[in-house]
């Protein structure tokens, strides 16, 4: 039986969640769940403190894991990214009053003897460290932003998405973003000591694929045209897909019916393009989910 760990609450829970959903899994209906067993796929979920499901990863316990890189990289833990999911993006910033005492805007440099409230300790030192900056660190659980106000600390370090809380608190980020993160599937680091047995490697392989899949499958749709024949290498070039389109003739002579994943991101400049090469009947429609290999032979 495959174990996984999902974050419980938080910005991550419900993105996650929805997820597994696409990629063929049961998910619990009551939130005080603490697990959900789907026999169907023999797999077990888990709902955990999304701070906490590195360290059961990391410790064995689970097999997989869905938390923020942020998260993971603080646990310190003896566990790997597997897949970036495309969800739950953030920067991890320090931030303070907008001035100075002084007058000027914070730099990193003025961090030197000062205190900074973090939840993220093991982060923070190691990025002041890299810069040569000596500064009291204060953790926290949470409502980091309170502290300064509160005269506990001078600036803080914290996850930044909207930057709205910071601003109702009267802080700034500034500096180089300290780390990005965005939610990630998670496993142990693989050892000699720590063989797998078949069954859960197949187990996890599977997994992997399904949400692999939709993660694909939100990043690209399918594109569907018809190209004249003395247009369609050009047309093949802009459309070049996962591996190469798929060409099919047509019933009228010289014309031919392509189809191709592109990217999300670009397709309305994809079918500008083709429509400029006098390319008809263009049409997208969305990928609910997908499998392909990469560049190492395996699925993904």
């Amino acid at each position: 039986m495959l174990r996984v760990a999902l974050p419980n609450k938080g910005t991550l829970a419900e993105p996650a969640a929805t997820m597994m959903r696409e990629a063929g899994y049961r998910q619990r209906s009551d939130s005080r769940d603490l697990s959900m067993l789907d026999e169907e796929n023999g797999i077990e979920f888990f709902y955990l403190r999304p701070k906490d499901i590195a360290t059961y990863v990391g410790s064995g316990d689970l097999h997989l894991g869905i938390t923020g890189a942020d998260l993971m990289d603080e646990s310190g833990s003896q566990v790997k990214r597997v897949i970036e999911l495309g969800f739950g993006a953030s920067k991890f910033r320090f931030a303070a009053p907008e001035r100075t005492e002084d007058g000027r805007d914070w730099k990193l440099e003025d961090l030197e003897g000062k205190k900074i409230a973090t939840s993220y300790p093991r982060l923070v030192r190691a990025h002041l460290a890299r810069n040569r900056v000596r500064a009291d660190i204060i953790k926290l659980d949470g409502a980091v932003e309170i502290s300064v106000q509160l005269g506990l600390a001078d600036a803080i370090a914290d996850v930044v998405s909207s930057g709205r809380t910071l601003r109702q608190h009267g802080l700034k980020p500034f500096g180089a973003a300290i780390a990005a993160s965005q939610a990630t599937l998670i496993e142990r680091e693989p050892r000699p000591d720590r063989e797998e047995t078949v069954e859960v490697k197949s187990a996890k392989q599977v997994f992997t694929a399904r949400v692999q899949g939709v993660v694909y499958a939100r990043q690209y749709l399918m594109l569907d045209y018809d190209c004249p024949e003395d247009v369609l290498e050009e047309a093949k070039r802009i459309t070049p897909g996962m591996q190469a389109p798929t060409v099919s003739p047509l019933m009228q002579k010289g014309w031919f019916a392509v189809r191709s994943m592109v990217s999300r991101s670009c397709a309305n400049k994809v079918m500008d393009d083709l429509a400029a090469l006098g390319v008809r009947a263009i049409l997208t429609s969305e990928i609910r989910s997908c499998r392909a290999v990469d560049g190492t032979g395996i699925g993904i």
